[in-house]
């Protein structure tokens, strides 16, 4: 999602065209626009407004234009807030890789706010959405990530997931993680990929 990156320095800056209350119903029309470039324009007006996070949000789950989805993730990360993180979290389990790595991105820009969700991202019954939640902690600048990762490996029962918590976790490249990952292994003895990948996790933090 590099076209969010590009575009948020520019919503940032313009100023907004109208009021959402006396605009809300073009709005609404526009983006059902058949024209990429009109919802394109519509997108753009209500991501310089905070009222509009909602929205967008539903509108995202229904867009298919990567220019369109690209103004609305920026301008949602422009405006990051509680209600911002609400509307983006289901889109973790997203079968759309495209709009679900959007997400992801776009919800490593908001630490504070994704913050007060991680247990219960951590806690979702599908693995899949666990390893997707892992991979927002993996780039989201919070101090707890290193703590929320590894009750991950301690404890999480999905392998896959355990893979993906430890991967993030060694980038820290912090020796007091070790015993963690020893008993990882020692959680899944039988799987050849984590001990692989546990020895060399251990190799690589203690710089052999």
């Amino acid at each position: 999602m590099a076209l969010v990156r590009r575009a948020a320095a520019q919503i940032a800056e313009d100023q907004p065209s109208g009021d959402l209350v006396d605009g809300q119903e073009r709005w609404v029309a526009d983006l059902a626009s058949a024209d990429a470039s009109i919802r394109r324009r519509a997108a753009h007006d209500l991501s310089q407004m905070p009222d509009a996070v909602p929205m967008l949000c539903a509108h995202l789950a229904n867009e298919r234009s990567l220019s369109v989805r690209s103004i609305i993730l920026t301008g949602l990360i422009v405006n990051k807030s509680p209600a911002v993180v609400t509307g983006l979290l289901p889109f973790l389990g997203s079968e759309d890789a495209n709009l679900r790595n959007g997400a992801i991105e776009a919800l490593q820009h908001m630490p504070d706010e994704v913050a007060p969700h991680v247990v219960s991202m951590l806690a979702d019954e599908d693995s899949d959405v666990r390893i997707f939640a892992v991979n927002v902690l993996a780039a989201l600048p919070h101090p707890m990530v290193p703590e929320w990762l590894l009750q991950v490996v301690l404890h999480d029962p999905h392998v896959n997931v355990c893979a993906a918590a430890q991967d993030a976790l060694v980038e820290a490249g912090e020796p007091d993680v070790i015993p963690a990952l020893e008993a990882l292994a020692d959680r899944f003895p039988g799987v050849a990929f984590i001990q692989f990948a546990v020895d060399a996790a251990i190799r690589r933090i203690r710089g052999g």
